[in-house]
């Protein structure tokens, strides 16, 4: 399978995402198309992480307020021409949007009882919840070896040239971008013994990607380095690859009972027109 496998789209050579692979190599494909790749499946990535992030601030801005936390980190891993980070600068920019609108309204804007909900799976349209003031600096990290002019070009943002060996030996991006401010940041390491619940991305997002790591160890070594800066994974794939176990650093994470679930569940997913979001957490019970 691959990072997007039904219609052509802009400098993807063939449309079979099978054959370019099965021709090429992914490493060689990836190659020759490293600056003019673009993902055809980017209205169901876009879906998928608004209803992520909905559902992630609906039931984390009561903790992120406690730990006094001013930023939040999104790293956009193998993020190829960017359509993860492009569908998080608009939910960010539309989320503020909407909360400023709805003041000039006089509507008195309350935040989201958390609880269970239940999340569309296939159809409809998915509008960014209101963000306040109490939304922190949102700041985007990517990283992809072959794509990075491509994502360069798309989002006008930095991109360090990293694979998933480099990443799981423990190398991550030295810079981030304020999408408020447009102003770069370097990246330091928070000092763990400081407080506690302090981790250093808040949501990695890796969409049509991971399954092309084909050792077992090669996925485990970048998965344990990922849970010990980051505090969310989110996975988007078109099947039910790479499979993650126990023991990995990660718990698969029921969104819509926001609680731990085993790897086998299918609940809390998020699937749209056969693209599917799963979500992972590094703890396994609600902090």
């Amino acid at each position: 399978m691959s990072r997007g496998d039904r219609v052509a789209a802009h400098g993807n050579l063939s449309t079979s995402m099978r054959k370019n692979y099965g021709e090429l190599g992914v490493s060689e494909y990836y190659r020759k198309v490293g600056s003019s790749y673009r993902n055809p499946h980017y209205p169901g990535i876009r879906l998928c992480l608004f209803l992520w992030l909905n559902r992630w601030w609906q039931m984390e801005q009561q903790l992120i307020a406690q730990i006094n936390s001013d930023q939040v980190m999104f790293f956009d891993m193998a993020c190829a021409s960017g359509e993860a980070t492009v569908a998080f600068v608009e939910w960010c920019t539309t989320g503020k949007q909407f909360f400023r609108e709805s003041i000039t309204s006089h509507h008195h804007c309350q935040p989201p009882t958390p609880g269970p909900i239940q999340l569309p799976r296939r159809k409809g349209i998915v509008t960014p919840c209101p963000l306040g003031p109490d939304f922190p600096r949102p700041h985007i990290s990517a990283a992809d070896p072959f794509t990075v002019e491509a994502y360069k070009e798309r989002t006008s943002y930095p991109c360090a040239k990293l694979s998933f060996e480099a990443i799981a030996e423990g190398h991550l991006p030295t810079i981030s971008i304020n999408i408020a401010t447009g102003s770069l940041q370097d990246i330091t390491v928070p000092d763990q013994n400081e407080a506690e619940n302090q981790y250093l991305i808040d949501t990695v997002v890796c969409s049509f990607a991971l399954h092309l790591i084909e050792s077992p160890s090669g996925l485990f070594s970048l998965l344990w380095q990922l849970s010990l800066k980051a505090r969310w994974l989110v996975i988007l794939a078109p099947h039910k690859r790479p499979e993650i176990k126990e023991g990995w650093g990660w718990c698969k994470w029921d969104i819509d009972s926001w609680r731990e679930c085993r790897m086998s569940d299918y609940t809390g997913e998020i699937l749209h027109d056969r693209l599917t979001a799963f979500v992972f957490s590094f703890f396994g019970d609600p902090i």
